[in-house]
């Protein structure tokens, strides 16, 4: 799955608005994690994941392994935020952030 500059330009536009819906915390990425992204990724489509970790690195790695994990794609990172989005196969139009 690969996005057009345009389509990515989008989707941070629709993203701009949206709070954080999971944070990865000093335990890294847990099974609970990874589930909850997921089920995210799947009502919503495109959702923003806080990272409260301190290093840089470490950071971007967990955004790395979460991508792959979830098989999303990164829209964007800013500071301890990353935009990530997988289209659903059924979308629901009352949870998809892409719809309203």
């Amino acid at each position: 799955m690969s996005l057009t500059n345009d389509q990515k330009k989008r989707l941070r536009n629709v993203a701009h608005k949206l709070n954080p819906i999971v944070t990865v915390g000093g335990n890294g990425l847990s099974e609970n994690v990874q589930l909850e992204v997921d089920r995210a990724l799947e009502d919503h489509e495109l959702i923003k994941v806080k990272f409260a970790v301190g290093d840089r690195d470490l950071k971007r790695q967990l955004i790395k392994e979460l991508v792959e994990i979830v098989e999303a794609q990164l829209i964007q990172e800013i500071g301890n935020i990353a935009v990530l989005f997988r289209p659903s196969d059924e979308p629901n139009p009352k949870l998809s952030n892409l719809m309203r």
